[in-house]
């Protein structure tokens, strides 16, 4: 081993957070008990923050697009507003969530305690959706639009970088998957909820049903924030609810998967972080893709309205939005797993753009009710993909963790530009059929294809640049010593080559 591979090596154990000077902090590095520590680990992770991720995310959504629901049962009537009103309500979210975030995630990456902020926002955001039910005007709903929009901005870039920041990069996208099933469930049963509170709760203590939903769903986020603050882990090194040893085990193994410590240089500033990113040409194609995408995927604000187009009543059509996004959710997940077996990206993502142009062409080109059902279920798969898209960006913007904290939030912010774009292109009056809003959505998935070519091929190159790198230090003398090293231990000099392999990006 060369010198400047033994400095590497041991910057990998020098620079993880120290927990305490006790040497039972390393037990669960020794070969007899680290594969039993690690499932131990990976398991207190999994039913932990991933349940709570989820839920916090079900609630999110159900929050977010509470008013889409609300509109089927009075909400435009109720505070006269037209049209173009009420497309703006949608849109005017957009305008603090999508700029927020960036800020969001260089606090992030900054504070020691990502439950305690995490879960304030969950607080927050509940509390502004509470408030909607009691607005009476359009200056009301819009005020609350625009606060509500802060605290949510928190949230899922926030969380990505969190996962990020505890499972590796075979791990990380199933994780992202099953975290984003929160958004997904919560379009299915996010609905029959909806449907059930505007059925029933009609005229109770002299109060509209759509305000009743406000009510209800704000309180029930507030409450779950409170226990957010308890359930979610904070970092590796400071997470009150893992042992000495396990903490130790969670910087280590995130270390050794990218072959240098998890952590910013200690002269390493949030600003940097985002200048480091901002200057990364990735982060950018990244930011445009995921912008493309969300617009080609906008009809999720409007799928309740969609789903009306089929002809039957409030109640049936809530209950019928719900199928497709179960079987969204059933292969999102499927997805993702197959992802992280097989180590690839793009076309784990792309091709549920595919999926969901087939959706739109059948669309476009009939109005029977079972052509134009079986084409929301297409159309759903789409998330499938985003569900992905920062779990790549985590893949190939990796270290430094201020540096990838921002570039999610680069992205996600500026990704979500698309769909307040999208609250302008499901035109009302271009319903029932949905034809310019649906070839505006195609043509964007399309160009999402484009600049995920590219991506691929970047991170393509850049990886055959590192092993050529690595190739020549395998000649001469670099070359003798792995053949010394596999002698010694006993394999062919194939399999010390491998083990000796660095890192490399996922495409």
């Amino acid at each position: 081993m060369s010198i400047d591979e033994e400095k590497k090596s041991d910057s990998i154990t020098e620079d993880v957070v120290a927990v305490t000077n006790d040497s039972d902090d390393f037990r669960l590095l020794t070969a007899e008990n680290r594969k039993a520590g690690e499932r131990s680990l990976i398991r207190k992770l999994d039913s932990r923050l991933m349940p709570t991720a989820v839920v916090i995310y079900l609630l999110n959504y159900i929050d977010r697009v509470a008013v889409t629901a609300a509109r089927l049962q009075g909400l435009e009537a109720d505070l006269g507003l037209s049209d173009v009103q009420y497309e703006s309500i949608l849109a005017i979210l957009y305008v603090t969530y999508c700029p927020a975030q960036i800020p969001s995630n260089m606090i992030l990456s900054y504070i020691s305690r990502p439950s305690f902020y995490i879960g304030a926002c969950v607080v927050a955001w509940g509390l502004t959706s509470a408030l909607t039910g009691v607005t009476h005007n359009f200056a009301g709903i819009m005020a609350c639009r625009v606060f509500i929009g802060l605290p949510e901005a928190a949230f899922y870039p926030g969380i990505m970088y969190l996962l990020s920041r505890w499972y590796t990069r075979k791990e990380l996208a199933v994780r992202s998957a099953w975290f984003y099933c929160g958004l997904l469930i919560s379009n299915a049963f996010g609905s029959l909820i909806a449907a059930g509170i505007l059925a029933k709760m009609e005229g109770v203590l002299g109060l509209a049903a759509w305000r009743w939903l406000f009510y209800i769903e704000g309180a029930i986020t507030m409450f779950f924030g409170f226990l957010t603050m308890w359930l979610l882990p904070d970092f590796p090194h400071n997470t009150r609810w893992l042992n000495a040893a396990e903490r130790r085990l969670a910087q280590v193994r995130l270390a050794e998967d990218a072959g240098e410590a998890d952590k910013d240089a200690d002269d390493l500033t949030i600003y940097d972080g985002l200048v480091l990113a901002i200057k990364d040409p990735k982060t950018l194609i990244f930011m445009v893709m995921a912008c493309s995408q969300l617009l080609g995927l906008s009809y999720i604000n409007f799928f309740p309205t969609l789903t009306a187009t089929l002809g039957y009543d409030n109640t049936i059509t809530f209950l019928m939005a719900a199928p497709p996004w179960v079987f969204a959710s059933i292969c999102c997940v499927l997805n993702a797993w197959h992802a992280d077996r097989t180590g690839e990206r793009f076309f784990h993502i792309a091709s549920w753009w595919w999926v969901v142009i087939a959706g739109y062409i059948i669309s476009l080109c009939t109005m029977a009710t079972g052509g134009r059902y079986f084409s929301l279920f297409l159309m759903t798969t789409g998330y499938c993909g985003f569900a992905l898209t920062l779990a790549w960006v985590s893949n190939a913007i990796p270290r430094p963790p201020a540096k990838r904290s921002v570039a999610m939030g680069l992205v996600n912010g500026f990704g979500n530009l698309g769909n307040m774009i999208g609250s302008y292109v499901w035109k009302a009056s271009w319903g029932p059929q949905y034809r310019q809003s649906m070839v505006i959505a195609l043509c964007s998935l399309i160009f999402s294809t484009i600049l995920g070519v590219v991506m691929r091929m970047i991170l393509i190159r850049e990886n055959k640049q590192m092993d050529m790198v690595e190739k020549k230090l395998m000649e001469g003398p670099g070359r003798e010593r792995i053949e010394e090293a596999a002698r010694l231990e006993g394999i062919s000099f194939e399999e010390a080559v491998k083990r000796r392999k660095g890192f490399r990006y996922l495409y």
